[in-house]
């Protein structure tokens, strides 16, 4: 099952338009694209992520948003 936002990646396959004139690597572990394979756009840190690492990075970010319910205030979100 995959965790990415669609909020924070594009999906675009490797076109060899980009593997030419933008990025054959993932910016995060230096894995080599080939042709057709889905790329994801980060577009919080402008980068090429491999499916692994934009994974990866789609659950780090979820763990940043988490609140626990100690951690909320009486009330409510507006309270």
């Amino acid at each position: 099952m995959s965790l990415l936002n669609d909020h924070c990646f594009v999906r675009q396959s490797a076109t060899p338009k980009i593997l030419e004139f933008v990025s054959r690597f993932c910016a995060e572990c230096y894995h080599e694209f080939a042709e057709g394979e889905t790329l994801y756009y980060d577009m919080q840190n402008y980068r090429y992520l491999c499916e692994s690492c934009a994974d990866a990075l789609a659950r780090h970010l979820d763990e940043l948003c988490e609140v626990s319910e100690e951690e909320e205030e009486p009330g409510g979100l507006f309270g």
